[in-house]
C-alpha cells in the first residue's frame, strides 16, 4: 500500500509517537484523522499541517463516541486505509501498595484505554476498511497496533500496563489471520522506552540513566523512529501478523 493518497486514523496523535507518526504520513502524503482526548493540542496540530489533516475529539473506550468519530473522517476523506493505535496510558500501580491492594478500577482503566479501545478503534475501522477497493495484492488496508517492551519483560509497578500491552501482543496473530479475508493486514509495534511527552517531563538525569539501559544505540529512542517503522509497515506487504520490537535490543530490568 502507497502511504501515498492513503487515509490514516492515528489515535492518540496528538503528541508523542503518535504526532510523530501524523507528521511523516502527512510528509508522505496521506490525508491523516488524529484522534485524541487531547483538544487544544490535537487541533493545533491539525491547522499546522494542512487542509489534508483533520482533529477529531474522541473517547476511544467508547463505542458510541469511536463511532461518530469514524463517521466524520469518512464523511471528510471518504474512506479508511490505515489505522494507527497510539493511545494509552501507562499509569504505575504494584499490587501491594502503601495504601493497600491495587484499585480495580485503576486496574480496569489502563486495560480500558490501552486494550479495549485498541480493539474498538480496530473493530470499527476495519468496517470501513473492507469497502476500500484492493490493490493488485487485493489489500484494502493496514492496522498497526502499539504493544510495549513491557509486554515482554514489565517492571514491578506495571501489573496493568504489562497485562494490556500483552494483550496488544496476544491479539495481532489472530487479528491478522481473520483480517486476512477482509484484505487487511495487521501488524504491532513494541517500543521500548521512547521520548515521549511523559519520558520528557521527567529530570535530565533521569533521562540520562534511561537512556544508558538501552545496548545501541545508547540513548532514548526517538518518535521519529516510531513512525519511520510505521512507514515502512505501511508500504512493505509481507509485513503482517507480527510484533517488531523497536528497543535497541533493551531487557528491562525488573525495577
Amino acid at each position: 500500500m502507497n502511504v501515498k493518497d492513503s487515509v490514516a486514523v492515528v489515535t492518540g496523535g496528538a503528541s508523542g509517537l503518535g504526532e510523530a507518526t501524523v507528521r511523516s504520513l502527512v510528509d508522505a502524503g496521506a490525508r491523516v484523522a488524529i484522534l485524541d482526548v487531547q483538544e487544544d493540542k490535537g487541533a493545533a496540530l491539525a491547522k499546522e499541517l494542512d487542509k489534508n489533516v483533520m482533529f477529531v475529539k474522541a473517547d476511544i473506550t467508547s463505542g458510541d463516541d469511536t463511532q461518530n468519530a469514524i463517521n466524520k473522517i469518512v464523511d471528510r476523506f471518504g474512506a479508511i486505509s490505515v489505522v494507527v493505535n497510539c493511545a494509552g496510558v501507562a499509569d504505575p500501580g504494584k499490587l501491594l501498595g502503601k495504601g493497600g491492594p491495587l484499585s480495580l478500577a485503576h486496574f480496569n482503566k489502563v486495560l480500558q484505554i490501552n486494550l479495549t479501545g485498541t480493539v474498538n478503534v480496530t473493530r470499527l475501522a476495519a468496517e470501513q476498511m473492507i469497502k476500500n477497493t484492493p490493490n493488485e495484492d487485493g489489500e484494502k488496508g493496514v492496522v498497526i497496533n502499539t504493544a510495549s517492551a513491557a509486554a515482554y519483560d514489565g517492571q514491578i509497578g506495571q501489573i496493568a500496563y504489562s497485562a494490556s500491552k500483552a494483550g496488544v501482543v496476544g491479539m495481532t496473530l489472530p487479528l491478522a489471520r481473520e483480517c486476512a479475508s477482509y484484505g487487511i493486514r495487521v501488524m504491532a509495534i513494541a517500543p521500548g522506552i521512547f521520548m515521549t511527552p511523559m519520558i520528557a517531563a521527567m529530570p535530565e538525569a533521569v533521562q540520562e540513566s534511561l537512556g544508558r539501559m538501552v545496548p545501541f544505540p545508547q540513548r532514548l529512542g526517538k518518535p521519529a523512529e516510531y513512525a519511520l517503522l510505521v512507514k515502512h509497515i505501511i508500504e512493505n506487504p509481507m509485513l503482517n501478523g507480527e510484533v517488531i520490537r523497536l528497543d535497541g535490543a533493551i531487557r528491562m530490568a525488573a525495577k
